[in-house]
């Protein structure tokens, strides 16, 4: 399993909007960067990933599964970009805002922490299990 963190901004869209969709989960699209895009033809069905939240929050709220693999985003006129679909596990019990991550030096390399701007990345197993223990809840 591979983890990730995919971040959005809680007005558009948010933790409670991602519960909403329930089982049948949602597209997560609209992602307009190469880089970004990478990760997201990464992804397999049944990896794991951060719901962040943007804006004046700047903090890990929820845990989703990936439960579509990449497809072509069907919000992207040009078909450039590729969309996956999540489903809501879990949310954290005390949210971990990017404050705590930068003052924690276990993520100094954390693309989180390294590239702000990046929609989606990848987060390693250990990254992983240290902000499930901070965010109170099991790594699995």
């Amino acid at each position: 399993m591979n983890y990730w963190l995919l971040k959005t901004e809680p007005e558009t869209f948010g933790w409670d909007d991602q519960v909403k969709r329930g089982a049948k989960g949602e597209p997560w699209t609209g992602v307009r960067n190469f880089t970004a895009r990478k990760h997201l033809k990464d992804m397999k069905k049944g990896d794991r990933g951060f719901f962040y939240h943007t804006g004046d929050e700047k903090q890990i709220v929820g845990v989703v599964e990936v439960i579509k693999e990449s497809y072509r985003d069907p919000t992207d006129p040009k078909q450039v970009f590729v969309a996956v679909d999540v489903k809501a596990l879990w949310p954290l019990k005390t949210p971990v805002t990017l404050a705590a991550v930068k003052a924690d030096s276990r993520f100094k390399d954390m693309p989180l922490v390294k590239y702000s701007r990046l929609s989606v990345s990848p987060v390693t197993a250990a990254e992983w299990a240290s902000i499930c223990k901070m965010g109170g809840v099991k790594a699995d």
